[in-house]
């Protein structure tokens, strides 16, 4: 009498499919690129000693942001930030030596200050209408725009010595305070 052999039944073997599935996710997550926020560009300042006398009040023109995306410039409340680049450069420039303004250009300090509930493009759109309103300033130094002096190539050696004429003896004092708790105006 014969025995009858079991009969065999193909298997697939499945260890070899994690395997697999492990080095596709692993191409998948070398070879995929993820979504990086650039976030602001802006150098900060070296580390400096503390310094011995205090700014003088006459020395800082405030911009301060409440919760309610508000302003308040120089003590006047504003719903919008119109002519702010005109104040901002007579306040650095001083041409008639007001002793409500800056003393010199060197002492000259612009300080933002926001409230906790500011939104961050109303941040954003105080500090490029100051740094505008410096460009224009150093622009105006070398008898360019602000536009054709942001242009400048400072690794060409013609525009890398215009930049530094017009940034000569007007530095871009701006401070950017820690934001206060969420108060109203």
């Amino acid at each position: 009498m014969k025995l009858k052999k079991p009969k065999l039944e193909p298997k697939v073997s499945a260890g070899s499919m994690a395997d697999i599935a492990f080095l596709l996710l692993i191409f998948f997550l070398v070879s995929t690129s993820l979504l990086q926020e650039k976030g602001l560009m802006m150098q900060l300042p070296p580390d400096l000693e503390p310094l011995d006398a205090p700014v003088r009040k006459r020395n800082l023109f405030k911009v301060l942001i409440n919760s309610h995306n508000q302003y308040l410039i120089e003590g006047e409340v504003r719903s919008d930030l119109n002519g702010l680049e005109d104040e901002i450069k007579n306040f650095v420039v001083n041409p008639n030596s007001d002793p409500n303004l800056a003393e010199n250009p060197q002492k000259a300090i612009i300080s933002i200050k926001t409230q906790r509930g500011a939104e961050y493009a109303t941040f954003i759109t105080v500090l490029d209408r100051i740094k505008e309103s410096y460009y224009q300033m150093y622009g105006e130094q070398v008898g360019l725009t602000s536009s054709e002096f942001r242009a400048l190539n400072r690794n060409k050696k013609k525009d890398r010595l215009l930049y530094e004429k017009a940034r000569q003896n007007l530095p871009m004092n701006i401070s950017i305070a820690e934001p206060d708790k969420i108060k109203n105006l």
